[in-house]
């Protein structure tokens, strides 16, 4: 087994430096906020640029099939730097959920390759229609390895009805691939949002960059992409690799919020000096810092992990999202508070990285499944008495 590389490399950083001058010029905190007012998913310009132009939405396609031939390391750089935009974009949910479902499926049959290379392409929105909040499950839990239980029914001709909510993606997507139980057991289906028999409802979700919906299908039209042999593991990889790479994302919000708390505590004077000056915001900075540090390194960790397919991807992405999402959460509290005020406004971006911290801690599994994963993994067991 390899030793992990934490360190990023030179095409990382380059890809970085990439992503993150579009980001800068096409997702200011003021462009967010627009957005978010408008009732709009998500920002269908600066999609295009970054997953179609630029091709981030096929990095974990392999070449032949129309992407990029990149690994999670790669996609995690991504993550990193949307989540310190808190941009707009269905990534996670297009790139990385519904492309890594197609992965895991059979993608010599024509139907998968097609649709497999128009989400990498970026011209295809894609959303793997289970709740947001399902977290990977372990390996040999009931029906295949990590699928969650299916809300939907498949009748015989193929067409599916059932309700799944919690979806994110949903809104504004173009495909659903949906998990689906029938006569010929579990599988994968894929329906296009277009038909009239498929209804997605927005919800009240706290994040609004990331929104959900509730998706209703009445005999709807589907194409059965896998069956119950692989059906299963394919979205258990697919929630595993969601899992990890939001690790990422939940490091670039960390780092948002510090260096945005940092930089204001500088300028923002009381009693005649600046307040970062003050030893007790001087500790609970350097607190949130090595808190960072060390989420960097179990994001890293992650990535890496899922990238080389590594045996111990499942204890890597347990680590990293019971670590990560508590420090997401915490730097944000503390860049609210720190700005006094002007942190609890609408018009300053802080509640943005505060609701999708709030929100990307209950994603893929709370820190508290995570660890629960984690002590079974490493046969921990639980305390008792």
């Amino acid at each position: 087994m390899s030793t992990p590389d934490l360190l990023y490399t030179e095409a990382e950083d380059d890809l970085r430096a990439a992503v993150r001058s579009l980001l800068t010029d096409h997702c200011p905190p003021a462009a967010v906020l627009s957005r978010v007012e408008s009732g709009r998913a998500y920002d269908g310009a600066l999609w295009r640029a970054l997953g179609a132009d630029m091709g981030a939405a096929g990095l974990l396609v392999p070449d032949k099939l129309g992407g990029q031939g990149g690994t999670a390391r790669e996609a995690a750089v991504v993550m990193e730097e949307l989540g310190r935009a808190v941009a707009p974009v269905p990534y996670l949910t297009s790139a990385v959920l519904a492309a890594g479902a197609l992965l895991g499926c059979d993608t010599g049959q024509d139907a998968v390759a097609r649709l497999l290379g128009a989400l990498a392409e970026g011209r295809t929105v894609g959303a793997l229609a289970v709740p947001l909040s399902t977290a990977p499950g372990a390996p040999g839990a009931p029906g295949a390895p990590g699928a969650p239980a299916a809300t939907v029914r498949a009748d015989g001709d193929g067409a599916l009805s059932g309700q799944v909510s919690g979806v994110a993606g949903a809104a504004g997507a173009d495909v659903l691939l949906v998990p689906a139980a029938g006569a010929d057991g579990y599988g994968l289906y894929a329906v296009e949002t277009a038909e009239t028999s498929v209804s997605v409802e927005p919800l009240t979700s706290l994040d609004l960059t990331r929104p959900l919906a509730a998706v209703t299908l009445t005999g709807a039209p589907a194409r059965r992409l896998a069956g119950d042999d692989r059906a299963g593991a394919a979205i258990g990889r697919a929630l595993l690799t969601g899992a990890g790479l939001l690790a990422s994302e939940q490091l670039g919000v960390a780092e948002w919020c510090l260096t945005e708390t940092v930089r204001h505590t500088k300028e923002r004077h009381q009693f005649g000096r600046p307040v970062g000056s003050f030893q007790a915001l001087k500790h609970r900075m350097a607190t949130l810092w090595l808190e960072l540090v060390q989420a960097r390194a179990t994001a890293r960790y992650a990535a890496d992990a899922l990238a080389t397919d590594s045996p111990d991807t499942p204890v890597a992405v347990a680590v990293a999202q019971a670590h990560c999402a508590q420090v997401a959460v915490h730097a944000a509290e503390e860049c609210v508070q720190l700005h006094g005020g002007i942190g609890m406004t609408w018009e300053h971006p802080a509640h943005l990285y505060l609701k999708r911290a709030k929100s990307d801690e209950i994603a893929l599994g709370t820190p508290g499944r995570h660890r629960q994963t984690l002590a079974g993994l490493v046969d921990l067991a639980a305390p008792t008495g």
